[in-house]
C-alpha cells in the first residue's frame, strides 16, 4: 500500500512595519527572518510573504478595516490555511483576524514556542518548553463568553455565580505549573549533579553561543565528529550537547553546542530556556560564533551580548569571537572583513564549512585556557592512587621513579591542569 504523505500547512508570512514603533527593524531584513523562522517548522509550505506598512496598529484587529479585506481576498485565492504575523498579536485581535480571514493565526511568540516544541529533545528541554507553552496560553485566555453556561461550580444560591470557564482555565493552567516547576527543578538538580562529576574529571569548558542560524552545529560538527543536526534553519538546535574534543597541544575540553539566540525572543521563552543557557556559566570559554555574512551581524551581535549580560557571563570568562561564514563573501568583502579582525587579538576568521581558519582558533582556544605548559615535580603518596591515575589518564606524566616515600613525577602541565588537580581530593 502507498504511504500517505503528511498533510502541508499553506502559509502566508506578514511582517507589520509598524512606524511609530520605536524599536522598529529594517522591515525587509525582518520579513526574511520571519520566512526563515516558519521554514524552521516542519508541515509548513510558505507560500508567500509580505511587508504590511502601519502608522499605528488597530487595537481590535491590528490592522485597518480596508487591509484586512485586501488580505482576505488574498488568502482566500491562495487557499492559505495558516497566517504567520511576524510580531505581537493580543489575544482580541487574534480572535478578531481568525474570524475575519477563516484561518489560524499565531504570532511570532507563538511560532517560536511551536518551533520549540518541535525541536526539544532532551527531558528538561520538553519540560521548559511546556511551561513556556502554559505561561503563553494563560496570557491568550480571552473572555468571549458572558453567559451562564460558560460558568462551573456553584449553584448560585449557594456562593454566587460560580467559577467561570477562563477562571477554571487560568486556575488549571496554573496547576500545571506548578507541577511542571517541579519536574524542572529535579532534573535541573540531576544535572548538576552531572555538572559536578565532570568538574571532577575535570575537562575544561568551551561554550559555542550565538545569533540563530550562525553555524554553531556546523563548527560543532567538524570539531567533534558528532551529527548534530545542523540545517540552514533557524533553532536547529535548541538542547545543549556535549562532545570532547582534542586540541592541538593535545589536552582534551569539553565543547557544549547551545541554542541560538533571536531578538525579541519573548519573556516565556527567556525564563523557560534560562536553566539551558546556564551551561554558559560553566564555561571556561565562551566562543561567540557569528554569521559575519549577514547584513544584520552587527545587531545580531548586540543581541548575543545583551543574553550573555544578563546571564551574568562576567568579564572574568574568557570570550572569543569566531567570524563564520568566510565562504560567503565576495572578495572585496572578505578583505575587509580580515582586516577588521585583525585589529582584535580576540577575533578570528573562518568557515566553518570548508575549515578554513579553525586552526588558528584553536590554538586560541588552548591560549585562552592558559595551556602554555612548564615541567614540574611532584611527589604523591602511596595513598594518593586517585590523584597519580588522574595524571596519568590526562597525559601530563613526562617520567616517574617509585622511592620509599611514594611516586616522584615530572610532570608538563598548564596553570589551568595545576588548578584542577588542586581541586581533587
Amino acid at each position: 500500500m502507498r504511504e500517505h504523505a503528511p498533510p502541508v500547512t499553506r502559509a502566508w508570512v506578514l511582517h507589520p512595519d509598524i512606524k511609530s514603533d520605536p524599536a522598529r527593524r529594517d522591515a525587509q531584513m525582518a520579513l526574511e527572518e520571519a520566512v526563515s523562522l516558519a521554514h524552521a517548522l516542519p508541515g509548513l509550505e510558505v507560500v508567500g510573504s509580505q511587508i504590511v506598512p502601519l502608522r499605528d496598529p488597530n487595537p481590535g484587529a491590528l490592522f485597518g478595516s480596508g487591509k484586512i479585506e485586501e488580505l482576505r481576498a488574498k488568502l482566500e485565492a491562495e487557499d492559505i490555511d495558516l497566517v504567520l504575523v511576524d510580531g505581537p498579536v493580543t489575544p482580541v485581535q487574534q480572535r478578531n483576524l481568525e474570524r475575519d480571514w477563516k484561518v489560524k493565526l499565531l504570532d511570532r511568540t507563538g511560532l517560536i514556542l511551536e518551533i520549540f516544541s518541535d525541536r526539544a529533545a532532551t527531558r528538561e528541554g520538553v519540560l521548559q518548553v511546556e511551561m513556556a507553552h502554559l505561561s503563553y496560553q494563560r496570557t491568550r485566555l480571552v473572555r468571549a463568553w458572558t453567559h451562564l453556561e460558560r460558568q462551573r461550580g456553584g449553584l448560585g444560591f449557594v456562593g454566587g455565580p460560580g467559577e467561570t470557564q477562563i477562571e477554571a482555565d487560568r486556575r488549571a493552567i496554573d496547576e500545571q505549573l506548578v507541577r511542571l516547576r517541579r519536574q524542572l527543578d529535579k532534573v535541573v538538580k540531576t544535572r548538576e549533579l552531572h555538572r559536578k562529576a565532570r568538574a571532577k574529571v575535570p575537562y575544561p569548558i568551551v561554550a559555542l553561543v550565538g545569533y540563530t542560524n550562525a553555524g554553531k552545529s556546523t563548527l560543532f560538527n567538524r570539531l567533534t565528529g558528532a551529527e548534530v543536526m545542523a540545517k540552514d534553519m533557524l533553532f536547529a538546535t535548541l538542547d545543549p550537547t556535549m562532545r570532547a574534543v582534542r586540541l592541538p597541544t593535545g589536552a582534551d575540553v569539553i565543547l557544549s553546542d547551545t541554542v541560538g539566540f533571536i531578538s525579541d525572543l519573548p519573556t516565556e521563552l527567556v525564563a523557560a530556556f534560562r536553566a539551558t543557557l546556564e551551561e554558559v556559566l560553566a564555561a571556561d570559554v565562551v566562543v561567540h560564533v557569528r554569521d559575519i555574512s549577514h547584513p544584520e551581524t552587527e545587531e545580531q551581535a548586540e543581541d548575543v551580548r545583551g543574553i550573555l549580560d544578563s546571564l551574568g557571563v562576567g568579564e572574568e570568562t574568557a570570550q572569543i569571537e569566531l567570524w563564520n561564514k568566510l565562504d560567503r563573501l565576495g572578495p572585496e568583502e572578505l578583505e575587509t572583513v580580515r582586516i577588521r579582525a585583525a585589529r582584535n587579538p580576540d577575533v578570528f576568521v573562518t568557515s566553518a564549512l570548508t575549515g578554513e581558519g579553525l586552526d588558528d582558533f584553536l590554538e586560541a582556544v588552548t591560549e585562552a585556557l592558559g595551556a602554555e605548559r612548564v615541567e614540574e615535580d611532584l611527589v604523591l603518596g602511596f595513598a594518593e592512587g586517585k590523584r597519580r591515575a588522574w595524571l596519568f589518564e590526562k597525559g601530563l606524566v613526562e617520567d616517574e621513579r617509585q622511592e620509599e616515600d611514594g611516586f616522584h613525577l615530572r610532570v608538563l602541565w598548564s596553570a589551568l591542569d595545576k588548578a584542577r588537580f588542586e581541586t581533587l581530593g
